[in-house]
């Protein structure tokens, strides 16, 4: 299997993944985040299959993600409307999961990028890569904000206080 077809693959995964966890979301914030992941896997495989069959494939600035503000608008959303969350047992799990397989395709595309001779193809596959570090950073957040009620005592000032 040539790099390609199975960066291919693991944007394929990637988005039914997303696509999968978007329906079954807790909440409409969250899911709006899980679609435009989903949606940025579908370019990733739009550029690598032209690259695999030969196409011209180059990619845009214009639509590289914009995930990171869709995380911050929709943290914002949150904390403006108030609202108190409850999260499954598992929520953490899953994005720490999705975390997890945002890293190992930034590190492939890292590492095939210093491997092809094109200059285009490896500068394709490292903006993919910075792509892949974005929704790497998405989760992190989310995992921050899903764990922050089991830590806020921690976190808090409380450390300050004196011991009796």
């Amino acid at each position: 299997m040539n790099i390609y077809d199975y960066a291919m693959k693991m944007e394929q995964d990637g988005r039914a993944f997303y696509l999968e966890q978007a329906e079954k979301a807790e909440h409409p914030q969250f899911k709006k985040i899980l679609l435009e992941l989903a949606d940025d896997e579908a370019k990733h495989y739009a550029i690598f299959k032209a690259l695999r069959d030969g196409q011209p494939a180059s990619y845009e600035e214009a639509a590289k993600t914009g995930i990171l503000q869709t995380v911050k608008n929709v943290f914002e959303e949150m904390k403006a409307g108030n609202e108190e969350f409850a999260f499954s047992d598992n929520a953490q799990q899953i994005w720490q999961e999705a975390q997890e397989v945002e890293k190992k395709s930034e590190d492939f595309y890292r590492e095939k990028a210093n491997e092809v001779d094109d200059e285009n193809q490896k500068r394709i596959l490292n903006k993919i890569a910075d792509e892949e570090h974005k929704h790497w950073v998405t989760m992190e957040n989310v995992i921050k904000f899903i764990d922050r009620p089991n830590h806020w005592l921690e976190d808090a000032e409380w450390t300050n206080l004196e011991e009796y």
